[in-house]
């Protein structure tokens, strides 16, 4: 991709093209999260299922696009990440951390993919544990799918950032939780995953973003995370953070041989999208990084923490505004629920979840293109019903 070419045309979902990539990478990215699910067990080592999940999308990504003549550049949008209990986010040990999982845990698995730079991202929260979860775990994790089901409805042209921010708060305290603070919902373009419009997960004093209002063929990452807790999570270990992504608008002479090798690689490697230090050459990562966020040529993504004992949930999804109305392309079928609280005496929360997610335009004269994307939305539908289903439960 050359910068020519990206000047010369943004490209958005009015191209069919467009929109075959972004579902290609959507479909790759929902295989390996059900792999990563189906690999969380007990006493599986965190970082070995990191690895599960990234090598799966490199592979089914290289596949993809082999013999075009212009080279299309695929594979890991952002590295798997497995936050446990309250734990919020960012977790992707170096291959030497020997954290494993334990039953009962609130595993939240965190991933990316992009083909040709156009990005499906997806998070999913699932409890080690067979039948329904209950307690405080079933409200938290009911909290964030209900709250996930609502902005996918109110994510639409014409509606403006902030109803989702007010109406998600609402969601988590009808189940006595919180959205957790910090947590920004981006606009997606091509090779841009954090795009200038946002919403925010809360709106305080501290957090302000511009007001925007959602447009057709605009995509969206929809993040939403929960927690029994405060909502207010804390860097606890800047050690913990191995996650980071290029700043292209900054530049610096780096004094340090090591941090010059290591930022050289980087602009080799991963010159756009997030990736993890497990990728880079290990004995010098650490202290070359330093450096480099230092003097802001890296943004972190840092480990966040509530406190010991909440619990917290993430679900994340990437949604397509489409003319025949929303189209949510990557997710993930929760566990049967059984959480204590419940939205039965909450009216303004059963109307947001009986609003369509598609409108009944037709789309005159693009009967082909139709027809494909009922095809693939039928492939999907199967666990956003059961993600619907137990929200309005």
């Amino acid at each position: 991709m050359s910068d020519e070419e990206r000047e010369e045309k943004e490209l958005d979902l009015t191209s069919h093209e467009v929109v075959t990539k972004y579902k290609c990478a959507a479909e790759i990215l929902n295989k390996a999260l059900q792999l990563v699910v189906s690999e969380c067990k007990p006493k599986s080592k965190i970082v070995d299922l990191c690895e599960k999940g990234d090598a799966f999308i490199k592979e089914q990504t290289g596949n993809m696009y082999k013999n075009v003549k212009k080279k299309i550049e695929r594979g890991v949008a952002f590295p798997t990440c497995i936050s446990v209990n309250n734990t919020v986010c960012h977790f992707s040990p170096l291959s030497s951390d020997e954290t494993v999982l334990e039953e009962g845990d609130m595993v939240k698995i965190d991933m990316g993919c992009h083909i040709d730079g156009f990005i499906a991202v997806v998070a999913h929260t699932h409890v080690l544990q067979g039948g329904p979860v209950t307690g405080r775990a079933a409200d938290v994790l009911a909290a964030a799918n209900t709250a996930a089901e609502v902005a996918l409805r109110l994510v639409r042209p014409g509606k403006k950032n902030s109803d989702v921010t007010e109406a998600i708060q609402k969601v988590a305290a009808a189940y006595d939780c919180k959205i957790v603070e910090g947590v920004l919902s981006h606009q997606m373009k091509q090779f841009v995953i954090d795009g200038n419009k946002v919403v925010l997960s809360v709106s305080n004093p501290d957090t302000r973003v511009d007001n925007a209002e959602f447009e057709e063929n605009e995509v969206y990452s929809i993040d939403i995370v929960t927690s029994t807790g405060e909502g207010k999570p804390k860097l606890l270990d800047e050690k913990q953070t191995t996650i980071y992504k290029r700043a292209v608008d900054k530049s610096y002479n780096l004094k340090m041989k090591a941090s010059r090798f290591i930022f050289s690689e980087i602009s080799q490697k991963f010159p756009i999208m997030p990736f993890t230090a497990r990728d880079l050459e290990e004995k010098r990562a650490r202290l070359g990084l330093v450096e480099c966020v230092n003097h802001d040529l890296l943004q972190p993504y840092p480990v966040l923490h509530e406190k010991p004992g909440d619990l917290v949930a993430h679900i994340k999804f990437t949604v397509l505004l489409m003319p025949n109305g929303s189209d949510r392309v990557t997710s993930h079928a929760l566990q049967e629920l059984t959480p204590a609280k419940t939205i039965d005496n909450e009216p303004e929360i059963k109307t947001w979840l009986a609003l369509p997610v598609k409108s009944k335009k037709k789309g005159g004269g693009k009967k082909k293109k139709g027809k494909k994307s009922e095809k693939e939305e039928s492939s999907q539908a199967e666990p956003m019903e059961g993600e619907s289903n137990v929200a309005e439960s």
